[in-house]
């Protein structure tokens, strides 16, 4: 990676390994300078996810590493409480800090951790490796009141955060080699869809809106996490559930799952399906995504690109048409042999932009790390 530089004070050569704990795959990569980038990926049971899965993927990844002995560790955390700082050294009191906000993000924080202590158990029985927290939320930090606030008494200390920050930190940087400065500097919509899903709205490339509030539940309906919701509707659950079983609903078994009538939480498995309830399912999360495209358009007195992230809004054509299809009459207007070969450019040439730029938050881990190590040198 570029500006991968020698540790000077050690007179050893840096090696980064960043582990990324996502709800349904662990992914890691290896930097070294002067050396090609290491991608390691292993899928989780998203039926039935659990810490032991987790171990499994961590214990092939520790074998598939082989020989490389990282001199950095860096960890994607999803929340990292209101802090504008997006990467922060995990001493004694960071992670207990750490520790207390595991109810923000609790499919991912207790991974997070976890990740921490396997790569401590690993690395860190001789000497210890240096450990990085990098935050999803950070990105975030400045966004103004009317997207942040709820309206709900200021006394409860609720508010909108975001998520997906580090991927739509990398974004931003790309964009900038992809399209004109004025479109840049402009209103730009990207949609981070996977099994965890949000929308942005960037100008001046940076936060102005973004679609998940304080939890990681909350925007477009995602695999198995419900999205937004009419708060009467969580009222009358926590009627007839008690606080577990409520998580477990809204996290667990809502979004996909729930509007598929259980068939499956997997874009991928509902595309290919020729139920009623599976196309049920693609409509609805389609319709959910636009919905919020045409709001922040409405927000922000239009829209000067769109771009598609994160493994369904790279790799699902039919659901990218799904979405733009209705969106014409904002200037957008898809290539039906671009969209169906995922190619980068996406549009028609007489339309506005319409982009894929692949997610990749440990490259911009990694960027981040690194200069705040030369800083604390």
């Amino acid at each position: 990676m570029e500006g991968l530089a020698l540790d000077n004070t050690a007179n050893k050569e840096v090696v980064l390994l960043v582990i990324n704990c996502g709800s349904s795959s662990l992914k890691a990569a290896c930097f070294i300078a002067d050396h090609p980038r290491k991608n390691f990926h292993y899928s989780i049971d998203t039926q039935q996810p659990s810490i032991a899965g987790f171990d499994e993927a961590f214990r092939q990844l520790f074998t598939d590493l082989g020989h490389i002995s990282p001199t950095l560790i860096a960890h994607r955390f999803v929340f990292g409480g209101h802090i504008e700082q997006a990467a922060r050294l995990v001493t004694a009191s960071e992670l207990q800090r750490l520790e207390t906000l595991t109810a923000f993000a609790p499919l991912h924080t207790p991974l997070h951790l976890h990740g921490i202590k396997r790569c401590t158990e690993y690395f860190c029985h001789q000497s210890p490796v240096p450990q990085w927290a990098c935050f999803d939320n950070a990105f975030h930090f400045q966004l103004p009141e009317l997207a942040y606030r709820y309206p709900i008494p200021e006394t409860f200390q609720l508010r909108r955060f975001g998520f997906h920050g580090l991927n739509y930190a990398h974004v931003a940087k790309q964009l900038p080699k992809l399209l004109d400065s004025h479109i840049t500097q402009g209103r730009i919509v990207v949609a981070h869809l996977g099994s965890g899903c949000s929308l942005c709205l960037l100008e001046h490339l940076q936060s102005i809106d973004t679609s998940m509030g304080s939890s990681t539940a909350g925007g477009i309906p995602m695999a198995t996490r419900s999205g937004d919701m009419d708060p009467g509707v969580i009222l009358t659950l926590a009627k007839t559930l008690d606080s577990s079983k409520l998580h477990d609903l809204i996290f667990n078994q809502s979004g996909l799952r729930a509007l598929s009538n259980g068939e499956s939480n997997d874009m991928q498995k509902l595309l290919a399906s020729k139920s009623d309830a599976a196309a049920f399912a693609v409509d609805y999360f389609a319709r959910s995504v636009r919905a919020f495209i045409g709001g922040y358009a409405a927000k922000a007195g239009g829209i000067d690109a769109l771009v598609f992230t994160g493994g369904i809004g790279e790799h699902a054509a039919e659901v990218r048409r799904l979405i733009c299809e209705p969106l014409s009459f904002l200037g957008f207007e898809l290539s039906e042999v671009a969209n169906q070969s995922n190619q980068i450019w996406l549009s028609q040439p007489a339309s506005k932009p319409i982009l894929i730029i692949p997610a990749d938050e440990e490259s911009e881990i990694a960027s981040l790390v690194l200069n705040q190590s030369m800083i604390n040198k």
